[in-house]
């Protein structure tokens, strides 16, 4: 009998793939910030349960997803208008927002243990 469970990459890959889907159409910077957030709470609780992984590697983990997700969806939040220049801001666009990730973790860590 095989474990049905999904694991944290699984959730993580299912995630992005409905993050796509909803930004098919495009996305605000708003709307982003917001899938942003659903994606650490998430990962943060499937984090919190796995006992093989240290705090830093799971940290690693959940920022490593928000840079996946990013990568996935950000293009979309972008005007038309602004993308020859979003071109060139994007690197460090992208460090900025797994800098707020990185650094909204514990934070919501606390919250997250808390609200279970």
């Amino acid at each position: 009998m095989t474990d049905a469970t999904p694991t944290f990459a699984d959730q993580v890959a299912a995630f992005i793939a409905s993050a796509k889907v909803a930004a098919a159409d495009g996305l605000t910077w708003q709307e982003f910030g917001q899938i942003v957030v659903e994606l650490l709470t998430l990962c943060i609780r499937e984090a919190d349960t796995l006992s093989h992984a240290t705090g830093p590697e799971k940290k690693a983990a959940v920022v490593e997803a928000v840079g996946l997700l990013f990568d996935a969806v950000a293009d979309q939040a972008v005007p038309l208008a602004f993308k020859p220049f979003w071109f060139l801001l994007r690197p460090a666009v992208r460090a900025v927002v797994l800098e707020l990730a990185a650094g909204a973790v514990e934070p919501l860590l606390s919250l997250v243990r808390s609200a279970q």
